[in-house]
């Protein structure tokens, strides 16, 4: 998958933090709360054990934001299967 269209942030911690952001929602690693994205009405799907981008598109989504279900977005779907939805 090509990730050029997307927005992507790193912050080098112990273990990265990361987030791959589309125009619809973003996939984003362990480090961010679900509870957070729901509280603002976000799309958004988390994924687990990621060192980087390549790791996100990958790994089984773990959590999904209601708004991020309304797109499509499903635990258990690949990292690359949710941005196609969040694109």
């Amino acid at each position: 998958m090509n990730l050029d269209e997307f927005e992507k942030t790193c912050h080098p911690l112990q273990r990265p933090l990361l987030v791959i952001s589309g125009s619809r929602g973003c996939l984003t690693c362990g480090y961010l709360s679900m509870e957070a994205f729901e509280r603002n009405g976000d799309a958004a799907a988390i994924v687990k054990g990621v060192d980087n981008y390549q790791d996100m598109l990958i790994a089984e989504v773990r959590a999904v934001s209601s708004r991020g279900q309304a797109l499509g977005v499903e635990p258990g779907m690949s990292g690359a299967q949710a941005l196609e939805r969040f694109r």
